[in-house]
């Protein structure tokens, strides 16, 4: 490894190179914001050349030096602006002095918003509050200013307002299905888990948003019900569908609140349930036995797998059939709705794949410190998911299905007749 001298003492050179690396980044970085405010201050001054005093012709809008240095943190790392000063003495219709405010910079800045945006994401992730001045000095400069712990905590703090706002505005929209499950985790001052309450729901335009996070006891009925009912008193219409897990108290509380929606059971709890009650040895075959199901191309040829599976494994295993075929309805809703929206209507992935961000961060924290500290740690996290949620695919058969438009085997079943009379007019045409 080639060692050089840097201030009388030895380091290797890669690091003096990267360091160098950095500071040229820095300095370019200040270089350019300058070069960027001399631009905005003086489209400013040529906006309002034409503002004069009526008595002197003395220009109304004036440069006016520089502002006090400042040290601003940047995601290329902490350095030192000074903003140009606008004199504008100009007064608006209410007699007001009117006054020159930086895009770029504006007053009492700081941070960049791409800093303040990572901080909780970082935050979010598992990094601990005292871990940041560490690990973000080590990012943007020893004197990475305004990310000590306390300015993290009063982040989190600020949270808090944020859900309380979110959880009591309005939901107007129309929303065409719904993915609804209850997610454990620890907190870590109290003996019970967490049951978090999440719905998150589907737009008829196919973009999905998190409806509903909540603390639900043991995900009982009242629960549930009290959180639907919520919902409804917001605005809420009743989904086309619910998706679930068969042991939630969702499906009473749903019933309920929302009568006219068409209860889904998720395939994957269902299948998790059947093979839990069937030795290890069994458990491969069985479990493409039920994929045959879930994957089948129409309602018959699941239901016709279902009796096979039953008539296989009742004789020994009565209670991995019971698992399967109690409710056995609720498996095959989805045939009654676009052949493209299965995939989204057989599982409550939306909500089981978003949570995994939130127990990486439990297991990485031990749990929060309590109830509201969790929920509001997964509204947030859920929060900045969300940025990255798809839209469901044939979004725009959604609204077809919000209309009551039918279907069946997944094609719309005014289809499925012109096809069938087209096929039959064929069949009784004489042979040529």
């Amino acid at each position: 490894m080639l060692k050089v001298l840097e201030g009388g003492k030895e380091r290797n050179a890669d690091d003096v190179v990267g360091a160098t690396l950095d500071d040229v980044a820095r300095e370019g970085a200040r270089r350019m914001i300058a070069e960027a405010l001399k631009v905005e201050v003086q489209d400013y001054l040529t906006r309002h050349r034409e503002a004069r005093d009526p008595a002197t012709g003395h220009a109304l809008v004036v440069g006016n030096g520089k502002a006090k240095p400042r040290r601003v943190t940047t995601g290329v790392g902490t350095f030192t602006v000074q903003a140009p000063r606008i004199d504008d003495q100009r007064v608006d219709d209410d007699g007001e002095r009117m006054r020159f405010r930086s895009k770029i910079l504006p007053p009492y800045l700081r941070r960049s918003a791409k800093v303040t945006e990572v901080l909780p994401i970082l935050y979010l992730r598992g990094l601990s509050t005292g871990s940041f001045q560490e690990a973000l000095s080590s990012l943007l400069g020893e004197d990475a200013s305004g990310l000590s712990p306390s300015a993290i905590t009063k982040l989190t703090a600020s949270w808090r307002t944020d859900y309380d706002t979110w959880r009591k505005r309005r939901l107007d929209d129309e929303y065409v299905y719904v993915w609804a499950d209850g997610v454990h985790f620890n907190i870590r001052l109290e003996e019970d888990r967490l049951a978090a309450l999440v719905i998150i729901g589907a737009r008829a335009d196919g973009t999905k948003e998190l409806l509903a996070i909540e603390d639900g006891y043991r995900e009982s009925t009242e629960s549930w019900s009290s959180v639907l009912r919520d919902l409804k008193a917001r605005g809420m219409n009743a989904p086309m569908v619910a998706v679930g897990d068969r042991a939630l108290g969702f499906w009473a509380a749903c019933r309920a609140v929302w009568p006219e929606t068409r209860d889904a059971n998720c395939w994957v709890h269902r299948i998790a349930n059947v093979l839990d009650k069937l030795p290890q040895r069994l458990q491969p075959k069985a479990k493409r036995a039920l994929h045959e199901m879930m994957y089948a191309d129409t309602r018959a040829a699941c239901e016709a797998e279902m009796a096979k599976f039953a008539e296989e494994f009742n004789a020994k295993y009565p209670k991995a059939v019971e698992s399967l075929t109690t409710d056995a309805e609720r498996l095959v809703v989805h045939f009654d709705f676009p052949a493209e929206h299965w995939k989204h209507l057989r599982t409550t992935n939306p909500i089981e794949s978003s949570f995994a961000t939130v127990k990486l961060r439990t297991k990485a924290t031990k749990g929060a410190g309590s109830r509201t500290a969790g929920l509001t740690m997964a509204f947030k996290l859920l929060e900045v998911a969300a940025g990255h949620w798809r839209k469901l695919d044939a979004h725009q058969l959604l609204q077809q299905v919000r209309d009551g438009i039918k279907f069946k085997d997944g094609k719309r079943i005014e289809d499925v007749n012109s096809t069938n009379t087209i096929s039959n007019q064929e069949a009784q045409r004489p042979a040529a």
